[in-house]
This record gives C-alpha cells, sequence and structure tokens, in this order.
C-alpha cells in the first residue's frame, strides 16, 4: 500500500490504496516514516497518492483504536521536514484529517483541479498534531487557519492556490511530470548546496527543531 520508486537521487512515495481513499493504517505510517527518515541522501523526494483522493487521513477501524491521535504522525511530519533535499506533495486529490500533516512539512504543494482540503478536528473532537497548525498558519495565515480548523471549512484546489496552501495547480496527467521538473534544478546541484540554500529559508511554522 505504499510504494517507494527510486530514480537515483529522486525518491517517489506514493500512498497505493485508492480502493480505501488512501486511508492511513499505522502500518503504513510508520513505513512512509521510516522511508522519509531514511532519505536523508535524497536530493529529492515526491510524495503522492493514486486513485481520486491524495489521502482521506485515518482509516476509520484505526482510528476507532486511537490513531488518530498516535506519534507516528508526528514522527512522519517531523522526519519530511528534516531532509535536506526539496520535498513536493503532489495531491492527486483530496486530502483530510490527518494527513494534513505529511503535505504541510514538504516544502512545495501541487495539486490537481478536484482536489480539496479539510481537516475536521473540531467536528471530531480530537486535537490536530502539534505542528500542524503552526505550519498551517504560517501558509495561510491565522484566520485561515481557524477557518479550516475550527470552522471546519472544506477549501477547494482554487481557493488553497490564492490562500497560500497550494503552490500550483495542474492538470492530472501533468502532476508527476511538474513535480519531477520542479526537482530538476535541485538533482543538477550538488547536495551540499542544496541543503545550505534551503537552511537559508525560514520553515514556516516549525516546532521543536522540526
Amino acid at each position: 500500500m505504499i510504494r517507494c520508486d527510486k530514480d537515483g537521487d529522486l525518491w517517489a512515495v506514493t500512498i497505493d490504496r485508492p480502493e480505501k481513499a488512501g486511508a492511513l493504517t499505522r502500518q503504513m505510517l510508520t513505513e512512509l516514516a521510516e522511508i522519509a527518515e531514511a532519505a536523508q541522501g535524497a536530493r529529492a523526494l515526491i510524495l503522492t497518492g493514486t486513485g481520486q483522493v491524495f489521502s482521506a487521513g485515518a482509516d476509520l477501524e484505526a482510528a476507532k483504536a486511537g490513531l488518530a491521535t498516535d506519534p507516528v504522525w508526528e514522527r512522519l511530519s517531523g522526519a519530511i521536514a528534516r531532509l535536506p533535499g526539496l520535498t513536493i506533495a503532489a495531491l492527486n486529490g483530496t486530502v483530510a484529517g490527518g494527513a494534513f500533516g505529511m503535505v504541510l512539512a514538504c516544502d512545495l504543494r501541487i495539486a490537481v483541479p478536484r482536489a480539496n482540503f479539510f481537516y475536521p478536528v473540531m467536528k471530531l473532537g480530537f486535537l490536530p498534531q502539534p505542528s500542524d497548525p503552526p505550519r498551517l498558519t504560517a501558509l495561510v495565515g491565522p484566520a485561515r487557519a481557524k477557518m479550516i480548523l475550527m470552522a471546519g471549512q472544506k477549501v477547494s484546489a482554487v481557493d488553497a492556490d490564492a490562500w497560500g496552501l497550494v503552490d500550483q495547480v495542474c492538470e492530472p496527467d501533468q502532476l508527476i511530470p511538474q513535480a519531477r521538473a520542479l526537482c530538476s534544478d535541485v538533482q543538477a546541484a550538488a547536495p551540499a548546496h542544496a541543503a545550505a540554500i534551503k537552511a537559508m529559508i525560514p520553515a514556516g511554522g516549525a516546532v521543536n527543531g522540526n
């Protein structure tokens, strides 16, 4: 359900569970975290999904068993945020709930027009993962972060682009080619040079060094 395809120093990681809308189990989250922790030498990492939805968040049965508040979410987003290379979330569809964390931790976010974004923690009675609100606020500002986290608003790809939640919107057949194109300069540079430039850019909403 998690694929990791390595093209030299470009890693493409895919959530491949379209029949369950990319819903995440603890095993899947652990596998994603382990991949991100192992990707320190990658110059670029692309995170994507299959089907119409990137990820619906926690698998329903796993959420009932406590996954919604499991520290594995923070382990994953922290591992992505610490990567010295360029990280891109290539969003093939909707992002919901805890799946926001890994997306917010990426350097760039591109999405297809059908994508929607919502994080219904207020309705469900959970707190968001600790690093998610500051990262979200750094991208969209405090009022819009409250629109998503407190007012439960579902944000379209068009609005997400206007708000700064995503950086580009592109057609589905161009999603991965565009993600790869965005990685080309980093792949051509010395890894230390790319890491040095990334280190010079403030990581909005960093929490505990993540």
